[in-house]
């Protein structure tokens, strides 16, 4: 890899840690609804990508499911989660999208696991554990629980993509946004109906909407477009294990930008999870190579 495509992939990954900080901000301390700070960024990102939904894709019905998994239901919930965790727990937590992927296409696509990757996986949901539970009550943080069925859900959804003929992830981008903003608000306007959403929006001020214009362009467009630039020009298992600088800068800006305390429970844990994580990244997937991009844009070489 050269060194300036390496400055793209690491200028993606600290977009994708500053994102889940950022959001942590809008949807605890700002009081935007995280639903509908979900649907918003939707409706953003179909309005920006217009252009890229044509051609119509073939087989909608089947974009119109993995747009509710990738889309909706793990924004829904990862940013539900957002608001009820710290967002340097949630960057750990979120990779068990890649043992997630693993396991399905075990699953439903025939791929065999060695003893790494199998210790690999026990070892991403360990760690997970580890950080999720509260040691003095052994009880669960609920807003991981949210975190880790996001996961789940974009894993499943990736699995409905090898269904699906070759398209751009901008193009699957932009059909993302404009199935997904509807439902949210819907669901937003049923659950949090006593919040004032659109009021949260005005009266955050510019810091508020600066933040739901980076959400749709520097992470949407740029994170993933920058991202598949790459896949289009280097191998899935050389970016893979490099993604994992994503959570490393989600905990790090987590502290620096929110004053959030990295205890040892988190460093144990995130050591652990990560480590094994990277064990499920170096060992190549035969049937479902997308698989060691977790929840992350999912690209077909074309």
């Amino acid at each position: 890899m050269t060194f300036r495509d390496f400055l793209l992939l690491a200028a993606v990954c600290f977009v994708w840690g500053l994102n889940l900080v950022v959001t942590r901000w809008v949807v605890a301390d700002a009081g935007v609804p995280p639903i509908f700070f979900a649907a918003i960024r939707f409706a953003g990102l179909a309005l920006v990508l217009f252009w890229f939904l044509r051609p119509i894709p073939k087989q909608l019905g089947v974009l119109f499911l993995i747009a509710m998994g990738m889309g909706a239901g793990h924004f829904a919930l990862l940013f539900q989660g957002l608001a009820q965790a710290e967002a340097s727990s949630v960057s750990v937590v979120g990779q068990l999208g890649v043992p997630f992927s693993t396991l399905m296409s075990m699953a439903f696509l025939g791929e065999t696991v060695g003893w790494r990757r199998g210790l690999g996986i026990l070892l991403a949901f360990a760690g997970a554990i580890l950080i999720a539970v509260d040691p003095q009550t052994f009880s669960l943080s609920f807003g991981l629980i949210y975190v880790v069925f996001a996961a789940l859900v974009a894993s499943g959804a990736g699995i409905l993509m090898k269904r699906m003929p070759s398209i751009s992830a901008l193009q699957m981008q932009a059909w993302i946004g404009l199935f997904s903003f509807a439902p949210l608000f819907a669901v937003s306007g049923l659950v949090e109906r006593d919040q004032n959403g659109w009021g949260a929006l005005v009266d955050g001020g510019w810091l508020v909407w600066l933040a739901t214009i980076y959400a749709i362009i520097g992470v949407s467009v740029f994170g993933h477009g920058g991202f598949y630039s790459l896949i289009k020009k280097y191998d899935i298992s050389l970016l893979s294990p490099l993604t994992l600088m994503t959570p490393i800068w989600g905990v790090v800006l987590g502290v620096v930008l929110l004053g959030e305390v990295l205890t040892l429970q988190l460093v144990v844990g995130a050591a652990i999870s990560l480590g094994g994580v990277f064990v499920i990244l170096v060992r190549p997937n035969r049937v479902m190579p997308e698989a060691a991009l977790g929840d992350k844009v999912r690209g077909v070489k074309e």
